[in-house]
């Protein structure tokens, strides 16, 4: 008869030990130091340009870096039960804001004004829709067909779309349709549809250039994509205003040349370059620190993408990898295009660049998007410990 033998623990030894060490759960110090790194650039930017907004942009960035680490220890996954609430606060804040939002120039209506703060609904609705469309996906894949399901997606993104260009908010609406095609896109959609959607996007574009006075797109919108596509189809008189900006942000731009002019930047600083702090502040950065600091920067964003992109392959399900590929989307699309008309290559668009450009809302909302980033990173850690894998961010 056999006996088993209980041994007692070591002297010195806490059987506490024995037991499996807790997960610890922390942000993603890559993603988190290059979000900080940006808002530090922000405010040395605006710092040459407007005191008041960098005290306001401070505010804007503290108060945004603590809902990104509320965010990030919340269950991402508990939104999929709200999307349809979360739609219908989007359509409605887009609503609202046309009814009895403020004016830009006589020509905008884009924030409500509340206090200091101007709420702009297209910002927070860039992440509202990318966890809608991510949470419809999910639960309407496997009842639909991949043509329905690309109709459905590109038709519920096409009411805020249209609702925010309608503002006029060109540059928000393109970031809501390539948001939307990137979930599409990692959801497994045939490439044949998703070709559609590209080829009916450029159809859009142009019956938006030809039609576009007759439905609300403002003249002075049509003008900038004419005059930057074809010059000579607009008359001399009007080809300086229809690209006045990009002009002087050129040459501020090129006076930065490899260090930049430092305290001395008079083109940005003297508002020679129309909204330095905000579409345009990438050419305040190039003068003031020149190819080197513009440089550091988008090295910045390159940081944030690629950590993005870990994230999605990482995601515990399909519909974190969703809502990171959104975001993803997003981000590129923003920094691409701001970048892009300000060293143009591209018409103007009013984009903002995200976590630079002042801007209560669009500071906020990419923290917000940051935060649910984290929360994707925190819950695959969480998935991956409980499977005795190991993760490797």
């Amino acid at each position: 008869m056999s006996t088993n033998i209980i041994h007692t623990p070591q002297q010195g030894r806490d059987p506490a030990t024995l037991a499996p060490r807790s997960i610890r759960i922390g942000l993603d110090p890559i993603l988190t130091a290059a979000a900080i790194g940006l808002g530090i650039a922000s405010l040395v930017t605006l710092g040459g340009i407007s005191h008041a907004q960098m005290v306001r942009q401070g505010g804007y960035l503290a108060v945004g870096l603590l809902a990104m680490l509320v965010l990030s220890r919340f269950d991402y996954s508990r939104l999929r039960e709200l999307k349809w609430g979360l739609y219908v606060i989007l359509i409605a804040a887009i609503l609202v804001v046309l009814a009895v939002g403020k004016s830009i120039g006589g020509i905008s209506t884009r924030s409500i004004g509340i206090s200091v703060f101007s709420f702009q609904a297209s910002e927070l609705g860039k992440v509202l829709l990318i966890v809608f469309l991510a949470a419809f996906v999910v639960d309407s894949s496997r009842k639909t067909s991949g043509r329905q399901l690309v109709a459905r997606v590109m038709l519920l993104a096409l009411v805020p779309t249209m609702l925010v260009i309608g503002e006029p908010d060109l540059g928000s609406g393109l970031v809501y349709v390539a948001a939307a095609f990137a979930v599409l896109y990692i959801a497994g959609v045939e490439a044949k549809y998703l070709a559609a959607v590209l080829a009916l996007g450029v159809a859009a574009l142009a019956l938006v250039l030809i039609a576009g006075p007759l439905i609300g797109f403002h003249t002075y919108q049509a003008e900038r994509l004419t005059a930057f596509l074809d010059p000579g189809a607009v008359p001399a008189r009007d080809i300086s205003s229809a690209l006045y900006q990009q002009q002087n942000s050129l040459t501020a731009i090129g006076a930065g040349q490899k260090f930049g002019l430092g305290s001395v930047a008079t083109s940005t600083a003297a508002n020679f370059v129309p909204l330095n702090t905000t579409d345009f502040i990438f050419a305040a950065l190039a003068e003031r620190f020149g190819f080197a600091g513009a440089a550091f920067v988008l090295s910045l964003y390159a940081l944030i993408i690629w950590r993005t992109l870990r994230i999605v392959a990482g995601a515990k399900n399909l519909f974190g990898a969703l809502i990171a590929a959104g975001i993803v989307a997003m981000l590129a699309f923003q920094v691409f295009v701001n970048v892009g008309v300000a060293v143009d290559i591209l018409p103007v668009t009013g984009v903002t660049l995200p976590l630079l450009s002042y801007g209560g809302s669009s500071v906020l909302t990419t923290f917000l998007a940051l935060g649910l980033l984290q929360s994707i990173h925190a819950q695959a850690r969480i998935a991956a410990g409980t499977k005795g894998r190991v993760l490797s961010f």
